[in-house]
């Protein structure tokens, strides 16, 4: 639907939130809550969709006959269009222990290519004409695979190839149909891109180290190609997470010519501790999120204003009394309108700084809200999922405004 008020903005949710990982149990999800949500939030306009396929998902529905033309009948009948795809997890996201692997196959394996290039295809079809498409993904690999900088450095360069070999794939699905898809680079903690630093490292250094000469171009021709193609999902939870102002991020960003395909609006759990009692009153409300299905990273602001990192909640519980630890912001997606979360802080504000940025200085037209989490988020904190979805879209038009408010 759209937001701002000139209706600047596609807002949209993801819809990972729904379990399902075959192509069957997807339509059915879409078809089961998406009409409903339509006639809440956008009755008399389009209703933007935030697509997420699995591998399996995506390959089911390019395979079946007639399958994709069929979506998009449905789509347009509902008054529904698709403009982003979460191509992040390549397979199972619900029900199963996740963790590290939403990273794998990650930009060395020849999977996650064909994975998005299949993305790709299927968003050409459904993308309204005129509109441009984004698919968000994996920030090249997960850090703590690679614990050399060796390593790591041959991760860059394996995964800059392919990276240029999806965009020049998207150059051409571009002359074929008429759509322009960019890929969405999405950083987060622990990952081999994490912060706007080491993304414009990686887009100013490897990628065009190593990505600009494989396509074949005129230099200058080349990273123009790279740079329409190849873009930043800003995930708002994951820069609160390291501690990134917003005005700083997209300084960065515009300063390297990094276009931002996608902004992702979420909320993070922030903590401040104090001395040992408060602290282990903390540990307590902070253990219910601790669950075993996704990793939520912990970054720990110390005394000296330097960061320490731990790779999962549990983790970072058992380091608590720490003296050195004054302040930790979680990677754990909870609803975007609570400013409280199960007694604790979330960086709400944060977020509503990035929106006023985005409003005073549009750098990207696609919003995805990507609450995920709400299966396991503390019984407590677990509302009716309609519901929910619909106070996170009020939250957000609140702050942006509905097209034809006043500025």
């Amino acid at each position: 639907m759209r937001a701002g008020p000139g209706g600047e903005f596609h807002l949209t949710y993801c819809t990972n939130i729904h379990p399902g990982e075959s192509w069957d149990e997807v339509r059915a999800s879409l078809e089961r809550h998406l009409p409903p949500l339509k006639a809440q939030l956008s009755p008399r306009a389009p209703f933007g969709v935030g697509l997420r396929l699995s591998a399996r998902a995506a390959a089911e529905l390019e395979a079946e006959a007639g399958a994709l033309d069929r979506l998009a009948a449905w789509l347009e009948a509902e008054g529904l269009y698709v403009f982003t795809i979460n191509g992040f997890p390549h397979g199972g996201f619900h029900r199963t222990v996740v963790k590290d692997q939403v990273y794998a196959p990650d930009w060395t394996r020849a999977e996650r290519l064909d994975y998005t290039l299949r993305l790709a295809r299927i968003l050409a079809r459904l993308l309204p004409a005129g509109m441009e498409g984004g698919i968000s993904t994996v920030p090249l690999s997960y850090k703590r695979w690679h614990p050399s900088e060796a390593a790591r450095e041959e991760v860059r360069r394996a995964a800059s190839l392919r990276l240029a070999t999806a965009a020049a794939a998207l150059s051409r699905l571009a002359e074929e149909t008429g759509r322009l898809i960019h890929l969405d680079i999405e950083p987060e903690p622990d990952c081999l891109i994490e912060d706007a630093e080491e993304t414009v490292a990686f887009f100013g250094g490897p990628l065009l180290r190593h990505g600009a000469p494989a396509l074949g171009l005129p230099r200058g021709t080349a990273e123009e190609r790279l740079r329409v193609h190849l873009r930043v999902c800003w995930d708002a939870c994951h820069a609160a997470v390291e501690y990134e102002a917003p005005e700083a991020v997209l300084r960065r960003f515009e300063a390297a010519g990094i276009g931002v395909g996608k902004l992702q609006v979420s909320a993070a759990l922030k903590a401040t501790l104090g001395d040992a009692a408060a602290r282990r009153a903390l540990a307590e409300r902070l253990r219910p999120f601790a669950e075993s299905t996704y990793l939520h990273q912990v970054v720990e602001r110390r005394g000296d204003g330097g960061l320490r990192r731990h790779p999962d909640l549990d983790i970072a519980l058992g380091r608590i009394a720490d003296p050195e630890a004054r302040e930790w912001r979680v990677h754990f997606h909870v609803p975007v309108f609570a400013a409280d979360c199960g007694g604790l802080d979330t960086t709400r504000a944060e977020l509503e700084e990035t929106l006023a940025l985005l409003r005073r200085r549009p750098f990207c037209s696609h919003l995805e809200i990507e609450t995920y989490t709400w299966e396991v988020l503390p019984p407590a904190q677990r509302l009716d999922l309609a519901q929910s979805i619909r106070r996170e879209f009020d939250w957000v038009l609140g702050v942006l405004g509905r097209p034809g408010a006043a500025a």
